[in-house]
C-alpha cells in the first residue's frame, strides 16, 4: 500500500526531468552567447548544483569514485562538453525538432556497433529497428522537400548527427564503468564538460559577452541550475523506484515534448514527412530500448 504513492511520486520527478530537458532547445533560442560557453557555463553551474545536493542530503551516497575510474569519467565528462556544444550549435542552424531528432540517432549508432564492441547478437528486430531509425532520419533531413536539404539547414542536420555520434561514443563508454554513485559519476562529468570548454573559449574568443542582458543571463541561470543541477537530480531520484520497462518509456517525453514546445511556442513547422520520420526515429529506438528492458 505505502509503494503506489512512492511510485506515483517517482514517476513524477522523472516525467518532470523529460519535461525540462525537452525545453532546453527553446532557451537555447534566447541566449546570444557561443554554443561552447553556453556548453561551459551549463557544465560548471550545473556540476555546483549536484555538489551541492550531495551535501545536503543526509542519506550516504555511496563509495567513493576509484582513482582508476577518474580518467575514464573525465574523458566522457569532456566528450558531454563538446556533444553539448554540436547539439546547441545545430538549434541555431536548424528547427529545435530537427536538432533533436538528429541527436536521437545516437542509440541506434550504438545498437549498430554493439556486435563489434560488446558481441552482441544483431537480431532481426534490432536491424528492422536501425532499418526505421535511418529511413526516419533521412525524412527528418528534408532531402525530399523543397529541392533537398542544403545550407545552414544541412549543417545543422549535421551537427545534430555529430552531436549523436559523440553521445553514443559516452554511452559506450559508460558501459564499461562498474557500478558508481550516479550522483558523484554525474558531478565529475558536468565538471568536466564545463572544464574542456575553457581552453576552446580562450582559442576562439568564446568569452565576449557583447549585447548580454539582464534577461539572457537570467536565461543562462535557469539553463544552468534547473535543466541540469535540478533535471538531473529529480531524474536519478525518480528512477530509483521505477522498473526500467518505465524508464525506457518514459524517457521519450524528451524528444516528443522538445518536437511539441518547438511547434507552440517556437512556431516551428513540422511537415507530414517530418512526423513520419520523427515516428520512425522515437518508434524503433522505444522498441529496442524496451526490448533490452525486458531482457
Amino acid at each position: 500500500m505505502d509503494q503506489k504513492p512512492s511510485d506515483r511520486r517517482s514517476a513524477g520527478m522523472f516525467i518532470a526531468s523529460m519535461l525540462i530537458f525537452g525545453t532546453i532547445g527553446v532557451f537555447r533560442r534566447y541566449i546570444p552567447v557561443s554554443s561552447a560557453f553556453l556548453a561551459f557555463f551549463r557544465g560548471i553551474l550545473g556540476g555546483l548544483c549536484i555538489l551541492l545536493f550531495l551535501r545536503l542530503r543526509r542519506q550516504p551516497s555511496g563509495e567513493k569514485i576509484p582513482r582508476r575510474v577518474l580518467p575514464v569519467l573525465i574523458l566522457t565528462g569532456a566528450l558531454i562538453g563538446f556533444n553539448w556544444m554540436l547539439l546547441f550549435e545545430a538549434f541555431n542552424h536548424t528547427t529545435v525538432a530537427v536538432a533533436t531528432l538528429c541527436y536521437y540517432m545516437a542509440p541506434t549508432v550504438v545498437m549498430l556497433l554493439s556486435p563489434l564492441l560488446f558481441r552482441e547478437k544483431l537480431t532481426p528486430l534490432k536491424a528492422a529497428c536501425a532499418a526505421a531509425a535511418i529511413a526516419g532520419m533521412v525524412l527528418v533531413s528534408g532531402v525530399f522537400e523543397n529541392g533537398g536539404v542544403q545550407g545552414s539547414q544541412l549543417r545543422g542536420v549535421l551537427l545534430g548527427l555529430g552531436a549523436a555520434l559523440i553521445y553514443a561514443t559516452v554511452i559506450i563508454l559508460n558501459k564499461k564503468l562498474p557500478g558508481i554513485d550516479a550522483y558523484r559519476k554525474t558531478t565529475v562529468q558536468l565538471l568536466s564538460a564545463g572544464t574542456v570548454m575553457i581552453p576552446y573559449l580562450f582559442l576562439t574568443g568564446g568569452f565576449r559577452m557583447e549585447g548580454i542582458t539582464f534577461g539572457a543571463v537570467a536565461l543562462l541561470l535557469v539553463v544552468g541550475i534547473v535543466h541540469t543541477g535540478l533535471a538531473y537530480v529529480l531524474y536519478f531520484g525518480g528512477m530509483e523506484r521505477l522498473r526500467v520497462q518505465t524508464v525506457a518509456i518514459l524517457s521519450y517525453i524528451d524528444p516528443v515534448s522538445a518536437l511539441l514546445f518547438s511547434a507552440l511556442l517556437l512556431k516551428e513547422p513540422l511537415t507530414l514527412l517530418n512526423g513520419i520520420g520523427a515516428v520512425l526515429i522515437i518508434g524503433s529506438a522505444m522498441v529496442s530500448e524496451l526490448r533490452k528492458a525486458k531482457g
